[in-house]
């Protein structure tokens, strides 16, 4: 192969590396003039020596810096004004406290007098529903005595209540009315039997 004039032996150059090593000294620099930590991809910035460089991968020019905690010890103002509040809270706490237990007992003699209206109320009401029907009761046995032809619709409509107003949440029965009504007024005539 000398023959050819192609001498590969010759210095031992890589041009890749050689590449490599001149584009690492001329963006050693440019590190340093970066004024953001980090660059992120595609993005491009103009530098001070005025060439633009997009840079492929995140560069990190140091490790951000973490300052101790540093614990602060509140401020004379702040402590007393917890604890007046923690008094006021705990003063509001009793006084609701207070105020429930006098609701409470306002409202069970409220209940203890309401149930004892209440009895006294039921009590009355079947005094008089027992005295109605006593009543009643003399009056249908005292009116079943009278029985007389002809007036059997007059005692049914008094068995009846005829007031539209009471009888809203049962079924309509004006028509039954009308008839029982009917018939009172003009009783049946039993038809006369030709005599044999």
């Amino acid at each position: 192969m000398d023959n050819f004039g192609d001498n590969f032996d010759d210095g031992d150059v890589d041009p890749a590396a050689e590449f490599l090593a001149r584009e690492q000294t001329q963006l050693a620099g440019l590190e340093d003039d970066l004024s953001t930590p980090n660059v992120p991809i595609g993005v491009t910035q103009t530098l001070s020596n005025e060439k633009k460089l997009v840079s492929p991968k995140k560069v990190y020019t140091s490790s951000p810096i973490i300052a101790p905690k540093i614990e602060r010890e509140e401020p004379e103002k702040i402590k007393k004004w917890r604890e007046e509040q923690k008094t006021r809270l705990e003063e509001k706490d009793a006084d609701e406290e207070k105020k429930k237990e006098e609701l409470r007992l306002v409202a069970k003699s409220e209940l203890e007098e309401w149930y004892k209206i209440h009895k006294e109320q039921i009590a009355k009401t079947k005094d008089v529903n027992r005295e109605s029907a006593i009543n009643a009761e003399k009056q249908f046995v005292a009116e079943s005595d009278e029985i007389e032809p002809g007036t059997e619709w007059d005692r049914i409509s008094k068995l009846c209540d005829f007031n539209p107003k009471s009888s809203r949440a049962c079924k309509d029965v004006t028509r039954m009315r009308s008839i029982i009504l009917q018939l009172k007024q003009t009783p049946l005539k039993k038809p006369v039997s030709p005599a044999k």
